[in-house]
């Protein structure tokens, strides 16, 4: 029997296209001896086989969790674990003169700190003033960067709404190696998020796989771990400050999926505040009328979107080896957010225990 399916490593877009493509399969009891290139070729609609010998040169290419090359033969019940680097875009990216945040450049790579609004990647709909088309500016006078050329670019992707760090290969060394940090989940991603409610404990892990919701098809839901729905996602959390009607947690990856953090934390009870897709643009905790209600309004007209921030970035450089270690502040909106709830807490008379 084959167990196949397309999976994404956080690097899917609302609209659901893909920077990478993540295949698993599970090879059939009854297959011959075969040149892996060869087997996913029939396999695979929309590509190539040097499409596939690429990604087994870069070390995309496994077999029962070990780097092979494309010449491997496949046997009988092999578990084939395939990362493809996205096709190049449908449309040319042109440059565009946006301002960038840069954290850190050198030959290899660029970190940004990417404002909430910006959309990543040209898609449906945006295929202008995206950060794609800012690095491609910003990069305008290098002569071996095309911003066009699928073997560097974008490494990982975070949604137009959240703010934070995101990592940009500038050749193809950088964009390999740093996609298999990913692709092997020893990268380091952690963010802050304001999410509604209070925590009876201090840290917890959310575990249950994540699919598109199948009511609302914009919208991933939670399914069982042992459901066979969705792909499976862990995250872990920690409370940073409490402020009894919301609460301020760092959010740890140990998985990348779509909208993870924003799909767990609504499954759990606590949406992040201002997160209209996921439940938290309305009042959950506390009185919904009063002086309160005017309160919580103001705070919505502050952050208009969910209130997640991308605060650290950590992974081995490409070329030097060495352990890089990148943080971000929180940007104004929610600084603002988060200093008018601590003054509002610190002047009311809350007991923590009334709005979990």
């Amino acid at each position: 029997m084959t167990d196949e399916y397309i999976d994404d490593i956080d690097l899917e877009d609302e609209e659901g296209q893909q920077l990478y493509e993540h295949l698993r399969v599970v090879v059939d009891k009854g297959q011959e001896p075969l040149r892996i290139d060869k087997f996913m070729l029939k396999k695979l609609q929309h590509t190539s086989r040097n499409r596939i010998q690429k990604a087994a040169d870069a070390g995309f290419v496994h077999v029962n969790d070990r780097p092979v090359k494309s010449n491997y033969r496949v046997r009988p019940l092999d578990v084939i674990t395939l990362m493809l680097d996205r096709p190049q875009y449908d449309n040319t990216i042109e440059p565009e003169d946006i301002p960038l945040d840069i954290v850190y450049e050198d030959s290899e790579l660029i970190v940004v700190n990417k404002p909430a609004g910006l959309v990543v990647h040209p898609g449906c709909g945006n295929y202008h003033g995206t950060l794609v088309n800012a690095i491609a500016w910003h990069l305008k006078d290098v002569p071996t960067y095309d911003p066009n050329d699928p073997e560097v670019g974008l490494v990982h992707r975070i949604d137009k709404d959240t703010s934070g760090l995101l990592v940009v290969a500038k050749t193809p060394n950088a964009k390999t190696k740093l996609g298999l940090q990913f692709f092997n989940k020893t990268t380091h991603r952690s963010y802050n998020a304001l999410v509604w409610g209070n925590f009876t404990e201090d840290e917890g892990r959310i575990e249950g796989n994540i699919g598109r919701d199948l009511k609302d098809r914009m919208r991933m839901a939670v399914f069982p771990p042992d459901s066979g729905i969705g792909k499976h996602a862990v995250t872990h959390y920690r409370v940073i400050e409490r402020f009894g009607y919301v609460t301020l947690v760092e959010c740890i990856l140990e998985t990348g999926r779509t909208h993870q953090i924003r799909a767990h934390m609504r499954h759990i009870g606590h949406p992040l505040f201002a997160d209209g897709r996921y439940g938290g643009f309305e009042i959950l905790r506390g009185n919904r009328t009063g002086s309160y209600r005017q309160f919580v309004e103001n705070c919505f007209k502050i952050c208009p979107r969910q209130a997640l921030h991308a605060k650290t970035l950590g992974f081995v450089h490409p070329l030097t080896g060495l352990q890089m270690d990148l943080t971000s502040q929180l940007p104004p909106d929610l600084e603002q957010l988060i200093s008018r709830w601590r003054k509002y807490i610190n002047g009311t008379n809350l007991n923590n225990n009334n709005v979990l």
